[in-house]
């Protein structure tokens, strides 16, 4: 077998090569020093390619700090985008769920809250033209805040916690509303994670092509185009 760094995958969005690779992954995408495992490379790609994400475009992000197991995650647009692009979608809502002064729980369009009053979570609601009533969702403020070892929110949770909520909420309810186009698909706001912020400007970049996201377990694709992880299968990759 040749080596990780030589291994590449090619794929094609709207008429535009992608090429990935273990080097311009590691130096353009993962964001930090922390190399990234072959198993993480082929299941990053091949979320990329099936799904057709262009990483350069930050659609798609490999996440790794330490020896943690990577995460890949993709945009919050990607998911908003392809949802509403779908000829069944028809129209959200979106807000937060507050405690108030008066000990009342309130649930409020938007991401307004008064100073003193506590964010307890996120609320989500989304029409399809064919159902009869929307997806509803509602997500719990403790279960997906993201917390510093010594407990304390960390910087964008506690600065911005009615909006990181209500992100959390509206890709949760899409999902669910649009199986599947967004199966697989989660955003970063859901693990708790920071897009990475490195800059791509020197990168060479062949359009979009394919990564494959974890640590140790191989990657299985069903005919439906949905990554499950956990199942051994082989992957096939151009190799330069």
């Amino acid at each position: 077998m040749s080596n990780g760094n030589e291994i590449a995958v090619k794929y094609e969005i709207d008429g535009n090569e992608i090429k990935l690779t273990m080097k311009n992954v590691q130096e353009y995408i993962v964001g930090t020093d922390s190399q990234i495992t072959l198993s993480e490379f082929k299941f990053f790609t091949e979320l990329c390619k099936v799904q057709k994400l262009n990483p350069f475009l930050k659609e798609a992000y490999c996440i790794k700090y330490g020896n943690s197991p990577a995460t890949i995650v993709v945009s919050k647009d990607v998911i908003v985008k392809r949802a509403t692009k779908h000829p069944m979608y028809n129209g959200k809502e979106t807000g937060i769920i507050v405690l108030t002064e008066n000990g009342e729980i309130v649930e409020r369009n938007g991401c307004f809250k008064l100073p003193k009053e506590e964010v307890v979570g996120g609320w989500a609601r989304v029409h399809r033209k064919d159902w009869g009533h929307p997806e509803y969702m509602s997500v719990s403020f403790e279960e997906v805040a993201q917390r510093k070892k010594d407990g304390s929110l960390n910087a964008n949770w506690s600065g911005k916690s009615a909006t990181m909520i209500e992100k959390v909420a509206k890709v949760r309810a899409l999902r669910e509303a649009f199986p599947d186009e967004l199966n697989g698909l989660y955003a970063s706001e859901e693990f708790g994670v920071t897009e990475p912020q490195r800059e791509t400007k020197n990168a060479v970049v062949q359009e979009p092509q394919a990564i494959t996201q974890q640590p140790e377990p191989e990657v299985k694709v069903n005919e439906k185009g949905e990554i499950e992880q956990g199942f051994e299968e082989q992957i096939s990759f151009d190799e330069i």
